[in-house]
């Protein structure tokens, strides 16, 4: 297991790990950094009218490892046990978080990340019904608002974050960005 203050202080140099296919933890710091600017993430109009019939029902920090499981089971994953025990060691001391949708009783998608300060580092996300992670990434981003967090690090840019809105900074912006939110006081949980 990585401990707790060893991912910590990662996050906050900027660095995360990844579990490669032989099993080694390896750490990251990508260049450029993806990350959605909260204040003009971008909601696409067809997941707007998901949003208004309200079919999924959220929830925060209600099945945090089961979140990593599912976002495991894909064919490439960089989550194995080591990851899972360790996010899950961060989850109980309230420095990672899960956001959770729900269907009909059901996990029907969601995604985990770290908290520190005002920032939040994305880390994964799933779905087993259509739409369920991009509901629970507009709920993130709606708790992150309304917390005053000033930093969602998404790692990488991909075509579907870019759709939101996500955007990418070079190594050095990103550590100003970075340092900015660690210096908040902010906290995800709770009210």
């Amino acid at each position: 297991m990585i401990a707790p203050e060893v991912l910590l202080q990662g996050y906050r140099l900027g660095v995360f790990p990844m579990a490669m296919e032989n099993g080694d933890i390896e750490w990251f710091s990508p260049n450029p950094r993806g990350i959605i600017p909260l204040e003009t993430f971008h909601v696409p109009h067809a997941l707007e009218r998901v949003l208004r019939k309200g079919l999924f029902e959220v929830r925060i920090d209600t099945s945090f490892t089961e979140v990593m499981r599912r976002c495991a089971e894909r064919p490439d994953t960089w989550i194995n046990e080591e990851i899972i025990r360790s996010y899950t060691r961060l989850h109980e001391l309230e420095q990672a978080h899960s956001v959770e949708t729900w269907l009909d009783g059901k996990l029907a998608g969601g995604l985990y990340g770290v908290s520190i300060g005002g920032a939040f580092f994305g880390e994964s996300m799933f779905h087993n019904v259509t739409d369920a992670s991009k509901v629970a990434l507009c709920a993130l981003v709606d708790r992150l608002r309304a917390k005053r967090f000033t930093l969602l690090d998404t790692q990488w840019l991909t075509p579907h974050l870019a759709r939101f809105g996500a955007v990418e900074m070079t190594r050095r912006q990103y550590m100003h960005r970075l340092a900015g939110a660690l210096a908040l006081n902010r906290r995800f949980a709770g009210e």
